[in-house]
């Protein structure tokens, strides 16, 4: 194979041999976004157009302030920091192998630790915040009734934000048996049932929408698919509206993904067995539902009321050791 010379050049490589021929990836993996977010730092910071950067240029110190301008202003999480790494860990473990003299360098950015971070509970919305944040559209108007069937279905299905923007006008299927088709996660194809008043609001929307077949269900004004940031400001500008009538909601930090939540706890507290919220939610395995349930605060209380107190004699307090004391109190 013919060595693959510049930045650029092995970047495109990458993504169309590694990625989207090899591994059949999505072009519209989140990769893409991690190396856009990338080369745009490196263009502001080297003073370098994307296609003049050289391997060279990504050395860890570099990498390294990338990745605390995610954390420091552009307000990422750890995790979302980690998830950035993955994918320059990955591109260079690509460069070791069929860019050999860069093998050094990029055995130092693979050696660029993961941050640990705390596993906070599960965000969720309760039944009243969600009526409020339905509430909140304006549906005389063409956005506001397709914002209000969206975040509808968003609460309805728990579909990822990629899988809401990615519906076509050919995914929903009414009458008897309503569903929407997804293709998710992994490639993997599901259908998820509708609730009567969500096939309502779909029917009322398809009917105001009048999009083909291969249409966007959820269009932008332009008609065309809506951006991961497009879902983001809608959902924001409806959370601004709800929380005027639900104050709680202020404290709450609602990103699509925890209309997703939402979605997942309102089945668990409705005793839906977590191996059906798994195949619901598209999960790879059911251990994953079980972050919903160490965020349900009512389940855990029900599990207290079942147990008996304990009968144990109290006992007079005798105190630690003073070397013992002090290694309990550091």
């Amino acid at each position: 194979m013919t060595a693959v010379k510049g930045f650029a050049a092995l970047l495109e490589h990458f993504f169309t041999e590694r990625l989207m021929r090899q591994r059949k990836a999505s072009p519209h993996t989140s990769y893409r976004d991690s190396f856009r977010l990338l080369v745009s730092f490196a263009e502001r910071r080297l003073k370098k157009l994307p296609s003049k950067l050289a391997i060279e240029d990504l050395d860890t110190p570099f990498l390294g302030d990338f990745l605390d301008h995610l954390e420091q202003q552009r307000h990422n999480s750890a995790r979302s920091r980690n998830a950035r790494l993955a994918a320059i860990h990955s591109f260079f473990r690509y460069v070791m192998l069929h860019e050999p003299q860069h093998a050094a360098l990029a055995e130092r950015v693979l050696a660029m630790p993961s941050k640990q971070y705390t596993r906070r509970a599960v965000a969720f919305l309760t039944p009243p915040e969600v009526d409020a944040l339905l509430a909140a559209p304006d549906t005389r108007s063409w956005s506001g009734q397709r914002d209000r069937t969206l975040m509808l279905v968003a609460v309805q299905t728990g579909l990822r934000a990629s899988e809401l923007i990615s519906l076509r006008c050919e995914d929903v299927v009414l009458g008897t048996g309503a569903h929407l088709h997804c293709c998710g996660k992994g490639r993997k194809e599901r259908c998820t049932p509708l609730r009567k008043d969500t096939v309502s609001a779909l029917r009322r929307w398809l009917r105001q929408h009048q999009g083909q077949p291969q249409d966007p269900l959820f269009p932008s004004a332009r008609g065309r698919q809506l951006s991961h940031d497009g879902l983001q400001y809608l959902l924001g500008k409806h959370l601004a509206i709800a929380r005027r009538c639900r104050p709680a909601l202020a404290r709450k930090k609602v990103t699509p993904h925890v209309l997703r939540h939402t979605a997942a706890m309102t089945l668990l507290q409705n005793g839906v067995d977590r191996a059906v919220i798994a195949l619901w939610l598209g999960h790879e395995s059911v251990e994953t539902t079980y972050i919903y349930l160490h965020a349900d605060l009512e389940l855990k209380q029900q599990a207290l009321a079942k147990t008996a107190p304990t009968k144990i004699a109290p006992a007079r307090f005798k105190p630690d050791d003073s070397l013992m004391s002090f290694l309990n109190n550091l």
